[in-house]
């Protein structure tokens, strides 16, 4: 869960962009140009940076491998507690006085937990450098977890499922993968339930700190105004006294369960939220560009693929239509999502299938492969413009153990894609049999089928 108060967050903007709005956020590096360099600090941690001194900026992007998927049984959530508690005091500071320290430096420093993993980001201005790196220290390695800011937060969780509760679109997402997933992990919300946040306690809390922060499963990237010297001393001081090992875990690989299965799920509302899936691919599959193409034609091409053509401009039948490639640690998904009148949803759902069948059955042509690659290889560099951005994709390829290289080889891995491979892969992978669809509101001719 990413936290953060409203006015420390427009302090903390503030006083950043006013450093650097007129040069920094009005640069668009192309991704060929950044330069990475590997970072080993004097007590063996590793980093990837980017320097870039033209303007007093750091930005540190983070994360431990190990997310929500591990919470225990009946305690559901706690990932997501740890990451909203951390900063809520550190060391000799409570609450007040360590989000008082953050307004005073003007610092942004946000946590989340995702299901695969749990991460952090930091941003501050250079003169702050080392008291911020310091709370970020406090906050990983000796985080307070005091009562009154636990249960606080535990209400703030609560208070947002109850407003997702009655979310048609949330509704709609929730079981779609509890279904997808029974019994499995990735079926749980990472925000936990009603039912299982009150039973997570501050022994749970501490036990999550100190099992999963450890340096054999960190990955650090920074970008900004530091030199390689000075990142790897920073290092040694924010991370050098966790543990070297985190305790062991394994979770199973799963495929997602397919069927040709259709759940309604009664809502008074006048459009039918729909969402959709079956099993998809995993990121270290070696056909992973071959269905990440197929799927930007399919659905992932936004006014160009061939769901939101036949949807929405052909048949005026939704606002938008979407698919995705949705790859976990241990499986992989392919999903999406529409919303329609619910007079129209049937034929929504009837197009969306044979939009899928004849995506397996014909494949790409060579003009969408083109079109595909194109797009997908041009508008690579708009993904660097700013240094978060930077940072938090260094980061996703440090997780993923695609190489340090990646930026530079990843519009070549595209274009080495045949016809011939993606259209394989389409026939592989897309099932309309397979589909389960979730559907929130009162669809006309739409029933409840395969559950």
């Amino acid at each position: 869960m990413i936290k953060m108060p409203a006015f420390r967050l427009l302090l903390a903007s503030a006083a950043i962009a006013a450093t650097f709005l007129t040069t920094f956020l009005m640069r668009a590096p192309l991704a060929q140009a950044i330069d990475i360099q590997k970072i080993v600090s004097p007590k063996g941690l590793t980093a990837w940076l980017v320097e870039d001194h033209s303007n007093p900026i750091i930005t540190v992007n983070f994360a431990f491998r190990g997310g929500a998927a591990l919470d225990p049984a009946g305690k559901e959530g706690l990932a997501n507690l740890v990451a909203s508690t951390i900063d809520e005091g550190a060391g000799d500071l409570d609450s007040q006085a360590f989000q008082r320290a953050l307004e005073d430096f003007s610092v942004s420093l946000n946590f989340r937990a995702g299901q695969d993993s749990f991460s952090g980001s930091l941003r501050t201005l250079t003169r702050n450098r080392d008291r911020v790196f310091e709370l970020l220290k406090l906050a990983l390695t000796r985080p307070r977890f005091d009562a009154d800011a636990v249960a606080r937060m535990k209400s703030q969780i609560l208070a947002g499922l109850r407003r997702r509760s009655e979310n048609p679109r949330q509704i709609a997402g929730r079981m779609l993968l509890k279904t997808l997933f029974p019994g499995h992990s990735y079926g749980n919300p990472v925000m936990g339930s009603a039912e299982t946040i009150p039973f997570i306690k501050i022994v749970d809390l501490k036990l999550f700190q100190a099992q999963r922060f450890a340096k054999d499963n960190l990955v650090v990237s920074v970008v900004g105004d530091v030199t390689a010297v000075a990142l790897g001393k920073l290092l040694d001081s924010v991370f050098g006294s966790l543990p070297e090992t985190a305790s062991p875990w394994k979770l199973p690989d799963i495929m997602a369960t397919a069927g040709n299965r259709t759940i309604v799920i009664d809502k008074p509302i006048p459009q039918s939220v729909i969402r959709f899936a079956q099993a998809g691919i995993k990121r270290n599959d070696p056909d992973f560009f071959a269905a990440y193409i197929m799927n930007y034609v399919l659905g992932g091409g936004g006014f160009e693929s061939r769901l939101y053509r036949e949807i929405r401009e052909k048949r005026g039948l939704a606002y938008s239509v979407y698919s995705y490639l949705s790859p976990y640690n241990h499986t992989g998904i392919i999903m999406g999502g529409s919303a329609t009148a619910n007079a129209r949803a049937a034929e929504t759902i009837k197009i969306l299938k044979n939009e899928w069948r004849r995506m397996a059955d014909q494949g790409l042509t060579r003009t969408e492969l083109d079109d595909a690659k194109t797009y997908l290889t041009g508008s690579y560099p708009l993904r660097f413009s700013s240094s978060r951005q930077i940072a938090a994709m260094m980061t996703g390829i440090q997780l993923e153990r695609l190489g340090i290289k990646y930026i530079d080889q990843r519009n070549s891995f595209i274009n080495t894609v045949t016809l011939d491979d993606v259209n394989q892969v389409a026939k592989k992978l897309l099932d309309a049999d397979a589909l389960t669809l979730v559907v929130v509101g009162r669809p006309d001719g739409v029933q409840a089928e395969g559950q």
